[in-house]
């Protein structure tokens, strides 16, 4: 076992030392840093791809799953959306420095909690190389540094996107700790890196059940859960069924191996015999293996529409996160029982329901304990590029600090400031 100490006491340093000097820069001076990243990753552009293209070659003859390379995939229009949600941060109001609330207590002091950086964030995270503009950009503009652990599949292109994301750090003369890589994809040093909590004050981590339990784990740095989505859709019993069909279409194949993509749909008794039929011919037709719960393989084999996309679910589907063409579909007497099921198996990321009953709609929002909850709408819009935050830093499954996407003011906190006239306590 490698011991990786002092690499990891010499990130730390500097990006502590880089933390002090960001966190009193204007709202101007981190404009003009994020325009000029936008600068230079668009001079960088071309190298940026062609490292991505070795990457995506490198994953697939390894025998990772498409959804997973799909995830990985940084090509011209990919790198748009990256760069437009750039661009978006940049426009963005910037919180710090804002005062949330402000007060006169009975001593005479003026009391105010005014919005801070948090100081140094470690950020990992699996594929996805937007994620390192996405990251890096919210939070310098929260006047953060940021040390970035990518997926080893990205490597190459997270190498890349970093030499123009330190070309603008240069420019603008801030210190080398502003956004620091870590280049080794050894799992031995993020295990370590998770011990310096002297130097780190947040660890946010983004990807599978997998990179999130071993985070969880091993950190003894604060840590905001992000990620994870067992994520459910119910279908009420007067819902068109067609329109059904296109949601649930957009939540499960439009991105897969995203992490708001739906794993489990829950239909109603009352339409499950002409339901599920359209369900297994419209997605299976599309490469999508359905995991159907007894009730709904019975119906499919009483109507002669099994293939072999069609197994028989377990309790392992229901808690399963695919972030893959595979589905797990479930036949439930009313919206309590499809509740109960959301209660039993999500990872609290994102529901929906699709009904035209607004008394359903109501008691669904107010029953369903999960960071985001649709009425009519895929589950893909858990986004913070949707929500209009620009970017997110991720979705918090969690409830203490941030919950949901994670936009600027998630990467901040507060802290005190007091004005008085000479009190003392008596």
């Amino acid at each position: 076992m490698q011991d990786y100490t002092q690499e990891i006491m010499e990130m730390g340093i500097r990006a502590k030392e880089a933390a002090r000097s960001l966190r009193t820069l204007s709202s101007d001076e981190k404009k003009n840093l994020l325009s000029e990243i936008y600068d230079q990753l668009l001079l960088a552009k071309e190298d940026i791809l062609a490292a991505n293209t070795i990457d995506v070659a490198d994953a697939r003859s390894s025998g990772i799953k498409e959804a997973l390379v799909e995830r990985l995939t940084l090509n011209e229009t990919r790198f748009e959306e990256m760069m437009s949600g750039l661009s978006q941060i940049i426009r963005l109001k910037d919180p710090v420095g804002e005062i949330d609330s402000m007060w006169i207590n009975d001593a005479g002091l003026t009391i105010g909690a005014k919005r801070v950086p948090l100081g140094v964030i470690a950020m990992i995270y699996e594929s996805r190389p937007n994620v390192t503009v996405d990251a890096t950009a919210l939070c310098l503009k929260t006047g953060n540094a940021v040390i970035l652990k990518g997926g080893s599949d990205a490597l190459l292109t997270n190498k890349a996107i970093l030499v123009a994301i330190d070309k603008a750090i240069t420019l603008c003369k801030l210190p080398i700790g502003t956004v620091q890589l870590v280049k080794t994809t050894d799992r031995e040093f993020t295990k370590q890196l998770l011990c310096a909590k002297q130097y780190i004050d947040c660890v946010i981590p983004r990807g599978g059940a997998g990179l999130i339990h071993f985070v969880s784990d091993h950190s003894k740095i604060p840590m905001i859960e992000t990620g994870t989505g067992n994520c459910h859709i119910y279908v009420d019993f007067d819902y068109n069924e067609d329109d059904a069909l296109k949601i649930i279409d957009n939540a499960k194949i439009q991105r897969p191996g995203a992490c708001n993509a739906v794993e489990t749909v829950l239909i109603h008794k009352k339409i499950a015999h002409t339901m599920v039929p359209k369900l297994i011919d419209y997605l299976t037709e599309k490469g999508v293996s359905l995991a159907l719960c007894e009730q709904a393989y019975g119906i499919a084999s009483s109507k002669n529409i099994l293939n072999k996309q069609c197994s028989v679910a377990t309790v392992v589907d229901w808690e399963t996160e695919y972030l893959d063409y595979k589905l797990a579909v479930k036949i439930v007497s009313d919206i309590d029982e499809a509740i109960g099921h959301i209660e039993q198996f999500s990872t609290g990321h994102s529901e929906a329901i699709l009904t035209n009953h607004y008394d359903h709609a109501q008691y669904f929002l107010n029953h369903v304990d999960s960071s985001t909850v649709y009425v009519n709408a895929s589950t893909r819009f858990t986004d913070g590029g949707q929500f209009g935050f620009g970017a997110e830093i991720g979705i918090s499954t969690q409830k203490l600090h941030a919950r949901g996407p994670m936009g600027l003011k998630a990467l901040t906190t507060i802290k005190y400031i007091v004005y008085g006239t000479g009190q003392i306590r008596n």
